[in-house]
């Protein structure tokens, strides 16, 4: 009946804390005292209460009395499991009085009445931060101690926190163990299923403190109060690539960057970490960025479309590019030398052939690259991968420029013309074979040999012709006969001896066929 009525006439004498029943109130009259009189068996750990024994006990002979019936889930204590079981139920007994916000436990009430109150009752010792709950004031403790016990089994990496190194497995495993009640679709993380399940509820629990604005994720609350408070960060990031300045520092290599998020993906190249998998191919990727550009490999979408000529692309990268050709823009400017560039791809490749840096590494051969989708291709020489397939004819191909270059047989483009004449190709290699051809005849009639050697003197129309001729100088003899070895400085005269011994071939077996003949 004391819980109907709220009596509660036993009372503490230390501290005045009153008791619906006599029991409670010894339990509690031990804290007072600090007499642990029940000693562990199995270690020499001792506490105030029988009850409390038991709970311990249980850590050590692994005895978990309690069993969900929903699930089968067992628990050491009988709150745990009480607790536990308002999952399936969906009993929420705590209520905001603030607002409508209800809570399966009393502890996550307590924390959720803080952002009401904006009581931070925790403070760091180390910067002065305060906190509205212990476990934040934990985490954040661990960044000035820069500690990170919890190790990665898969890769390197390391972290200060264990449920953070949870998170992180599971981008190896593929395993997402948060399933939405609505829609089926799964998370690897709590949070995500939190704030993917707003769309379906339609609650916005972040609202903007200068209108009325509201928002069912914080990082785009974040977003909005900019408009209000006149920050600009994305402006501050472009700002950074007319200064130079690069705060973000790699702490694998000497390499900086303009923004966390870039040196995350770089990160990435180090720890070997490929949390993104395409659901078509199982292929895996360092950037989610990346994972939607394959995926268009898979479903042919094209979704950058010129509109000066109608051409449409795959990927904005080449849409820039391709946009660029109408206006013959070349915003990218080499600081060694007078070369500019239509985009910053190309002129970070560029920028390479001065410095000799070769970044990216293969993990099969160790050859290195100085840029990374050479790797890329690189690397299907060891898998065997050819991921282009033409719908065609079912050929496959290693590389995107092989593969299109064979569509063009089906299709009959020919989109290489010749400035000089009315040709036209299909591929880059072969107008450039016409282009030379066309210069080398040019050439007969105006008499240009610029080409000279520099033993003789003696000039060419062309380079080819040059590097024979200065076989005579060097005593060069690259071609050799597989059948006597004699070498020789050129292909003809090579040939020409081949001749021989073809004819002495054919004179030696008439000269066996008719000794057949006489015996």
């Amino acid at each position: 009946m004391r819980v109907h009525t709220d009596e509660r006439p036993y009372d503490c004498s230390d501290c005045g804390k009153t008791f619906r029943d006599l029991g409670n109130l010894k339990s509690h009259q031990k804290i007072h005292s600090n007499e642990k009189l029940y000693q562990c068996s199995h270690c020499d750990k001792r506490f105030r209460q029988k009850s409390q024994l038991i709970t311990h006990e249980r850590t050590n002979t692994g005895g978990k009395p309690y069993h969900c019936s929903d699930c089968g889930k067992s628990f050491t204590r009988r709150n745990s499991f009480e607790v536990h079981q308002r999952i399936h139920t969906g009993e929420k007994p705590y209520a905001c009085p603030h607002c409508e916000k209800r809570f399966t436990q009393k502890p996550n009430l307590i924390r959720h009445m803080r952002v009401h109150t904006d009581e931070r009752p925790y403070d760091c010792s180390d910067c002065g931060k305060t906190f509205r709950d212990l476990g934040n004031l934990k985490s954040h403790q661990k960044i000035h101690s820069n500690e990170k016990l919890y190790q990665c089994s898969h890769c390197d990496k390391r972290f200060r926190q264990k449920d953070h190194l949870i998170r992180h497995e599971r981008t190896h495993t593929g395993e997402k163990p948060y399933v939405c009640s609505h829609c089926g679709k799964r998370f690897t993380d709590s949070r995500l299923l939190r704030a993917h399940q707003r769309i379906h509820t339609g609650e916005k629990p972040y609202a903007c403190p200068h209108c009325e604005k509201r928002f069912t994720q914080k990082p785009n609350l974040i977003r909005h109060m900019r408009v209000h408070t006149d920050e600009r960060p994305t402006f501050k990031r472009h700002e950074r690539i007319h200064t130079g300045e690069k705060p973000y520092h790699c702490s694998h290599c000497d390499k900086s960057f303009y923004d966390s998020r870039s040196l995350k993906r770089h990160e990435r190249t180090h720890t070997g970490e490929k949390p993104y998998v395409c659901s078509h191919s199982g292929k895996r990727f360092s950037d989610s960025s990346l994972l939607r550009v394959h995926k268009r490999i898979h479903t042919g979408e094209q979704p950058y479309v010129c509109s000066l000529c109608g051409k449409s692309f795959s990927y904005s990268s080449g849409f820039k590019r391709h946009e660029r050709s109408h206006t013959g823009e070349k915003p990218y400017h080499c600081s060694h030398c007078d070369k500019s560039f239509s985009d910053s791809s190309g002129f970070k490749r560029h920028e390479r052939t001065h410095t000799g840096e070769k970044p990216y590494v293969c993990s099969h051969c160790e050859k290195r690259f100085s840029d990374s989708s050479l790797l890329r291709v690189h690397q299907r020489i060891h898998t065997g991968e050819k991921p282009y397939v033409c719908s065609q004819c079912g050929k496959s191909f290693t590389d995107l420029s092989s593969f299109r270059a064979h569509q063009r047989i089906h299709t009959g483009e020919k989109t290489h013309k010749c400035p000089h004449c009315e040709k036209s190709f299909n591929q880059k290699p072969h107008l450039k074979r016409h282009k030379f051809q066309l210069i080398l005849h040019e050439r007969i009639h105006t008499g240009e040999k610029p080409y000279v050697c520099s033993q003789c003197g003696k000039s060419f129309t062309d380079l080819s012709r040059l590097r024979v001729h200065e076989r005579v100088h060097t005593g060069e003899k690259p071609y050799h006969c597989s059948i006597c070895s004699e070498r020789f400085s050129y292909l003809s005269h090579l040939q020409t001896h081949q001749k021989k011994h073809a004819e002495e071939h054919t004179a030696l077996g008439s000269s066996l066929q008719a000794s057949e003949l006489i015996s």
